[in-house]
């Protein structure tokens, strides 16, 4: 019998993939009355967390910026500008700062944002988040001296606060009502209220299925400035979002091909060529600065507790079998040779990296493996099965594991589970983990400042890595004005992660999104629901 392949059967009867989606997951196609009102969106996964201070999953960032709003906002060009604040004042050479809230704030409760609102935000963002750890370290205080006033004093300069604010990733430091806010940071909030762009619809929730988005009418954008990213006004054309998860992607595509839905955020990189062949589809990658792939370890289990172990895993490992997976065997979507600040990045740098190549063999791997003390034991790597990114670089991580040496017991489970497991610091048999691989945006990884997943402290980022010297570099590094210091701090952060391994580099591949042609004003970086429109 002759096989068809994927692409082709695609390409050629999308609208019958559709017709066997009959489960709650299908949507009806958009009646003519609802093509203005309504943008109907396929998430990368289902969204599980609404809170963006408890979960730091990608797709509970996207679901937040609908929501909430932050103090600033980050560009395009990495550069924090203000947002909810009308602007600030430095004072005492970073020590001291004051920021001051735009007119106009509303909550979608119809209560005004007010100051208090947003420091009881920030000491609850700042439990969870390792920069928001940091930044209330430093802190003496942090208050509201008025309706519409912030105040910081940090016992040390912190010229950074911007861009902490309006740090692009997870955890979002998200404003939220002071009464949410003292939630403990450890438990979801009770209800989802924001000053955002969008009300968030609990009503219309389907778990698994279904989240909904209305126009919140007391939002008032910036008054300046054009839609960048995250900066800038945020203007609303529809009146309503609806996602819609559908984790098989060749009926993701069939709902775009044929009207039913409007927008794909992960389309599958080996069905770009039929997406860019259908005149009524666009496909292009949004977010430029592409996605790292990475191995995590759990540091507080053996035999992965040893760096010796680690660096087998590091020595052995071969960036481009994760990029050639991941980039659908697209060259253009893959970026190998990447350290662990993402290549293509400002502050990326290949310092250290010599010590790593030739890369080991399978053979060497095994004996490397013997003399760093491995004796068989199993180790248990975990993996979503309902992720199709996360899950194929895992199975990557899982051959490349079998192949020298490892007894592995591969466990695949929902996503909704990983992302209870990964934080589990239980045995990894019954509910932790020895080992898994992620793809994270390059955004937030970044930096030291904005990368949690090389935080040496041991405790809030799971895998639960821990340097001290990691982070004495680090703190240096949060205070050197002059880019020649930054780049010889850069170097010598990279060299201690070579030398410690908190998680290996798997590369870098760029993720495309596809749209129906007639939607306009689509920002470039992670989905936002703002500028974008439905042309006449």
């Amino acid at each position: 019998m002759r096989t068809i392949g994927r692409r082709k059967l695609l390409a050629n009867g999308g609208a019958a993939l559709t017709a066997l989606h009959t489960s709650a997951r299908a949507t009806p196609a958009l009646a003519a009355s609802d093509r203005e009102r309504v943008l109907r969106f396929v998430p990368q996964v289902d969204l599980v967390s609404l809170d963006p201070h408890y979960s730091m999953t990608n797709v509970t960032r996207n679901h937040a910026g609908l929501v909430f709003d932050q103090l600033y906002g980050t560009d395009s060009k990495q550069q924090a500008q203000p947002q909810m604040v009308e602007g600030h004042v430095m004072e005492d050479g970073g020590r001291r700062w004051t920021l001051t809230l735009r007119e106009g704030l509303v909550f979608h409760d119809g209560q005004k944002v007010l100051a208090r609102d947003c420091v009881a935000s920030i000491r609850r963002w700042g439990r969870r988040d390792v920069l928001g750890v940091e930044l209330l370290r430093i802190s003496d205080e942090i208050t509201a001296t008025d309706d519409r006033t912030i105040v910081f004093r940090f016992k040390q300069p912190f010229p950074k606060l911007p861009q902490a604010l309006g740090k692009p990733g997870a955890f979002m430091p998200a404003m939220m009502p002071e009464r949410l806010a003292q939630t403990d940071p450890y438990k979801q909030i009770p209800e989802v209220i924001g000053s955002g762009p969008f009300r968030y619809v609990a009503s219309e929730r389907l778990q698994g299925v279904r989240n909904v988005y209305a126009k919140f009418d007391g939002y008032v954008p910036r008054p300046n400035g054009v839609p960048d990213r995250a900066a800038g006004p945020k203007i609303v054309h529809f009146e309503r979002v609806v996602w819609t998860t559908m984790p098989d992607q060749g009926v993701a595509l069939a709902a775009l091909q044929t009207g039913e839905q409007d927008w794909w955020e992960f389309a599958a990189q080996d069905l770009l060529p039929v997406i860019r062949s259908d005149r009524k589809l666009r496909g292009e990658v949004l977010e430029t600065e592409g996605n790292m792939a990475f191995v995590r370890f759990n540091h507080l289990q053996s035999p992965f507790d040893r760096p010796e172990m680690r660096r087998v895993i590091l020595r052995a490992l071969n960036q481009e079998d994760f990029t050639s997976v991941l980039g659908g065997g697209n060259p253009e979507l893959q970026r190998a040779g990447t350290g662990f600040f993402p290549i293509g990045m400002p502050d990326a740098t290949q310092a250290g990296l010599d010590a790593l190549r030739p890369r080991y063999t399978d053979a060497q791997a095994k004996a490397a493996l013997a003399a760093a003390g491995y004796g068989g034991e199993k180790i248990v790597q975990i993996s979503p099965g309902d992720y199709p990114n996360v899950k194929n670089a895992n199975d990557v991580l899982a051959d490349l594991l079998k192949r020298i040496g490892i007894n592995l017991q591969y466990i695949s489970m929902d996503w909704s589970s990983m992302t209870q497991r990964v934080i589990n610091k239980g045995p990894p048999e019954t509910s932790g983990f020895h080992i898994h691989a992620l793809n994270v945006p390059s955004l937030s990884l970044a930096s030291a400042l904005v990368n949690s997943r090389l935080r040496g402290t041991g405790s809030e980022e799971s895998g639960w890595y821990s340097s001290a010297r990691y982070e004495e570099l680090r703190g240096e590094w949060l205070v050197a004005d002059e880019p020649a210091a930054q780049a010889r701090l850069n170097d010598a952060l990279q060299r201690e992660c070579v030398e410690t391994v908190p998680l290996v580099p798997a590369g870098i591949t760029l993720q495309p999104a596809a749209w129906r042609a007639d939607l306009d004003g689509v920002l470039t970086g992670v989905p936002k629901f703002w500028n974008v429109r439905r042309k006449a």
